[in-house]
């Protein structure tokens, strides 16, 4: 049975997870190809505005809402929703799309969704919320969403779903569901069950299929002193149904070096997100576009990358674009774009360098040009690359290649060492350097093109303890030495065998 086909016995049971009981993924899965999707450097877009809302990209949907006709809320208020929504859930983004998103070296999608979404089988989830009255609007939305997740897996695509909009609001922005620019989400009971009643079905329902990359837990909070310990209870929640291994996201809520810490002082998969703009402040708008790119490649790089160490390297940027304010923009269209590209191809170098995916915001926009936002309009004009999927994979070397690159790294890794007073146990460094290399080849040669070890210090405490069980043997302080050999493996095989 192929992944696909196991993906369609679980995903398309007609029997919903009411009662969350714990998957059969809250035993930690064996690292192998299947983790892979999870692990690997997530090179993504986003699919904005499918199911969740934005009037800004897809104008034509907002038509028939009533006012002031800028969120879900008010389409869902207007005239003839049902059909206005279950066109567009149809429509927006077909196969064609992912193809395009496929052929451009992109891996991975984002999906941002709304816990309205979820009524079909989960008609609870809108039990006091300002979304109950619109049941049969939204009761399609989930097996669409089903469908969509089914779609990008058939073409070797992960798929992150990111709630993006929760009962009462999150944040005062109309894609959280509302248009009345207040966060309403702490204020009611109703509001919090309902936002955790989402979040269990979808770690429920989508644990085990083997392409969800991960659950982004809300979109852009607004910070509240609340809200790091909602974070806590609620990914204890998520566990007692999952496993540690599957990945679950957070928001920075725009306060980056406090939850770089968070993340980094877990022990299970928990990754932040941050995202990335440089067009809305008044200080984004006075300055130009090669100044931004200039700050991209010094000043802040030195900043995020203290962020992703704190982080334990588990960071992405959940959002990114090639929008420039106008006044940061000088001379023509064509001097215009050659600065969106110096910009959008500096962003790129980081998220390379230092973070561990990124998810361009947004695939596509409904109406006019805009290849600031629109990554296809961007595409054609050459602002971002027409490939961004790094390296590609030349093939295993001969078995020979592999020997003479581990003796070489564990010669200099002794004689380093042996210079400079020691070290507890330089023997480790050449399973460490094996394991690596083996494990970059095996993402390199995944089924669903090449891929490489993203998230590599969660992916490292993971084989460290499997070879621990497997020789019985602890590494205690020796094993920052395995740890090195291991990336340095990794380092090697990717130099070697990619181009």
């Amino acid at each position: 049975m192929g992944m696909l086909d196991k993906f369609k016995d679980q995903f398309h049971s007609t029997t919903p997870s009411y009662d969350f009981k714990p998957s059969s993924s809250s035993h930690d899965i064996q690292l192998g190809p299947n983790a892979v999707f999870r692990y690997r450097q997530q090179r993504g877009i986003n699919l904005g505005s499918w199911f969740a809302l934005e009037r800004w990209i897809c104008p034509n949907v907002f038509r028939n809402a009533k006012q002031p006709g800028q969120s879900d809320f008010d389409v869902a208020g207007g005239k003839d929703p049902k059909r206005t929504l279950e066109e567009h859930w149809d429509t927006w983004i077909t196969e064609d799309d992912f193809k395009w998103i496929k052929g451009k070296g992109f891996n991975s999608v984002r999906i941002p969704i709304a816990y309205f979404h979820l009524c079909g089988p989960l008609p609870e989830v809108l039990k006091g919320t300002d979304y109950e009255p619109f049941h049969h609007i939204y009761e399609g939305a989930w097996g669409r969403i089903k469908r969509a997740v089914e779609l990008a897996g058939s073409f070797g695509l992960g798929v992150l779903i990111d709630l993006h909009g929760v009962a009462g609001a999150q944040n005062p922005d109309a894609h959280a569901g509302l248009s009345i620019g207040k966060v309403g989400l702490w204020d009611k009971h109703s509001n919090l069950a309902s936002t955790s009643l989402s979040l269990r079905f979808l770690a429920s329902e989508l644990s085990n299929v083997p392409h969800i990359v991960g659950l982004e837990l809300l979109n852009e909070p607004a910070n509240n002193p609340k809200l790091q310990s909602w974070y806590k209870s609620t990914i204890d929640e998520i566990r007692s149904i999952v496993s540690s291994d599957f990945p679950i996201y957070i928001s920075d809520a725009w306060d980056t070096n406090h939850y770089a810490q968070f993340v980094g002082s877990r022990n299970d998969f928990v990754v932040l997100d941050h995202h990335l703009y440089r067009c809305f402040t008044n200080d984004d708008k006075s300055k130009s576009g090669s100044t931004h790119a200039n700050e991209i490649k010094s000043s802040f790089q030195n900043t995020f990358k203290g962020q992703s160490e704190n982080a334990k390297g588990n960071i992405v940027i959940g959002e990114w674009s090639s929008s420039l304010d106008n006044s940061s923009l000088q001379g023509n269209d064509q001097q215009k774009d050659a600065q969106r590209r110096e910009f959008t191809h500096a962003q790129l170098d980081l998220f390379e360098s230092h973070s561990a995916g990124y998810w361009y915001w947004t695939y596509k926009k409904g109406e006019g040009w805009d290849a600031g936002w629109s990554a296809k309009d961007a595409s054609r004009a050459e602002i971002l690359p027409n490939w961004v999927g790094g390296k590609q994979f030349k093939g295993p070397p001969p078995d020979n290649v592999k020997e003479h690159e581990l003796q070489r790294g564990h010669n200099s890794h002794k004689s380093y060492w042996a210079s400079n007073g020691g070290s507890p146990d330089p023997e480790v460094y050449a399973p460490g350097f094996s394991q690596g290399w083996d494990d970059s080849l095996l993402f390199l040669s995944h089924q669903s093109g090449t891929s490489q070890i993203g998230f590599v210090d969660q992916w490292i405490g993971k084989r460290r303890i499997e070879y621990e069980s497997h020789t019985g043997r602890k590494l205690g302080k020796a094993a920052w030495e395995w740890e090195h050999g291991f990336k340095q493996g990794i380092e090697s095989s990717l130099k070697i065998c990619t181009q």
